[in-house]
């Protein structure tokens, strides 16, 4: 859990990509500038079981930006870069800057209130390092987040005019891995040995949780209801924590050299594991269908 609260809290927002938040908040306002009329409908489905469910139709949409810090660690399983020393590992972590767009809806089941949202997320979020080999240091493993995508479910809280939340689900990223190794000698040029390196590119499925708290803009003091009730605009602070899992790569393809000293001469493993831990701000526009 330490991992989880490091990862969320950690970093704050590095800076504001302006173009991208003013193009944004333009495409939002103009495409949702609903009449002060229309207002949500509710609705009340009931079950033979005795469930009820109150539906609106109201939905939310909106953009925000923040600072995705990825943490990676590069487990040398055989020993191969870090020579001799089996199961060492690197960890190499940076934070970017990134945006995107979110939208979801809210529903109350037997007075539990529920809700339901997708984001997208852009931005690119790498980090590198050239310690594989502590001795030689010419051996550069990099991971690169490009995109990520999360569906989560969510309960919230009513605080006042705020409401807390916190939901989890599933998150599907766009991952970049790599490790390349750099040959040279007294009489050889330094060159990229391609059977000692890998690249890889590949989508990968994991898991979210996150936490935030969401203001109404422009409510007075004790507004409790002006979140769920009104169309209006919300500010949104928020942290989340998404681990990709680990993935097995392979390099010494040809089986030349040994696996560690001592090893076998077959290809030799490293395991990549991908986390990233996002802060974002949030401006949200909830509206009528």
């Amino acid at each position: 859990m330490k991992n989880v609260f490091v990862s969320v809290f950690y970093f704050v927002t590095k800076f504001w990509n302006r173009n991208v938040l003013a193009l944004s908040l333009i495409v939002l306002m103009s495409g949702f500038s609903l009449s002060a009329e229309e207002r949500a409908v509710d609705n009340e489905v009931s079950g033979e079981d005795g469930t009820t469910i109150e539906l609106d139709n109201d939905i939310y949409v909106g953009v925000f930006i923040g600072s995705g810090k990825g943490f990676n660690e590069l487990v040398d399983k055989d020993g191969f870069a870090n020579w001799g020393f089996p199961g060492s590992t690197t960890d190499y972590d940076n934070t970017e800057a990134v945006g995107g767009v979110l939208v979801g809806k809210k529903l109350n089941i037997n007075g539990v209130p529920l809700r339901f949202e997708l984001d997208g997320t852009i931005g690119s979020v790498s980090a590198s390092t050239n310690q594989l080999d502590p001795k030689n240091l010419d051996e550069t493993a990099t991971s690169d987040i490009r995109w990520m995508v999360t569906a989560r479910v969510g309960v919230e809280k009513e605080v006042g005019p705020a409401t807390f939340f916190t939901n989890g689900g599933l998150a599907l990223a766009r991952v970049n891995n790599s490790v390349i190794d750099i040959d040279f000698g007294p009489n050889t040029p330094r060159h990229v040995d391609p059977d000692d390196s890998f690249r890889d590119e590949s989508t990968r499925l994991g898991w979210v949780v996150g936490i935030g708290v969401e203001l109404p803009i422009g409510a007075e003091a004790g507004a409790v209801r002006a979140v769920q009730d009104e169309e209006g605009w919300v500010l949104r602070l928020e942290g989340f924590y998404v681990d990709l899992g680990e993935e097995e790569y392979e390099v010494n393809h040809s089986g030349g050299n040994r696996c560690g000293s001592g090893g076998p001469y077959r290809p030799c493993t490293y395991n990549i594991e991908t986390k990233e831990g996002v802060l974002r701000l949030a401006i949200i526009k909830r509206f009528s269908l």
